[in-house]
C-alpha cells in the first residue's frame, strides 16, 4: 500500500476523533450552521490528512449536489464529504469545499494535554 504522509498543522485544529488525525484548520471554517444523518456538520474551506471516495450523486435539503465522501487517511473512518459540483445556482459556493461531521472530528484544544496549573504542595516546598 504505502507509507502514509500526514499534513501538521500549525494552529488551532479539528481532528479526526477516532485516531486524532489533524484534519482542518478552524480558521477554515465556513460554517457552523450545517446538518447531516448524524447530526450536526462544519464547513470547511480546505481539509487535509483525507482519502476521497467514488463521487455520487446526492439528494439534500439544499438540492442535489455531486459528492465524495471523504475518509481520514489514517484510520480509514468517514469523516465527511466534499462538495464537487451544486446543481442550483445557489448552491454553487459549496462546491470545492469540505463537510466534516461534528460527532466524527475532536476540536484540537480539548484532545490535547489537559495542562493543570494551580499550584500543588510539591511546587511550594523546594528542598
Amino acid at each position: 500500500m504505502g507509507r502514509i504522509f500526514v499534513v501538521d498543522l500549525e494552529g488551532r485544529t479539528y481532528n479526526c476523533k477516532f485516531c486524532k488525525t489533524q484534519l482542518a484548520l478552524a480558521d477554515d471554517v465556513v460554517s457552523k450552521a450545517f446538518h447531516c444523518r448524524r447530526g450536526k456538520a462544519y464547513l470547511f474551506s480546505n481539509a487535509v490528512n483525507i482519502t476521497f471516495g467514488p463521487r455520487e450523486e446526492r439528494t439534500m435539503l439544499s438540492g442535489t449536489h455531486t459528492v465524495a465522501d471523504i475518509f481520514c487517511c489514517s484510520c480509514g473512518q468517514i469523516v465527511g464529504w466534499k462538495y464537487e459540483t451544486a446543481h442550483e445556482k445557489s448552491q454553487k459556493y459549496k462546491e470545492g469545499k469540505f463537510v466534516l461531521e461534528r460527532g466524527r472530528i475532536i476540536d484540537g484544544v480539548d484532545s490535547e494535554f489537559c495542562i493543570d496549573t494551580r499550584p500543588t504542595i510539591s511546587d511550594g516546598e523546594d528542598a
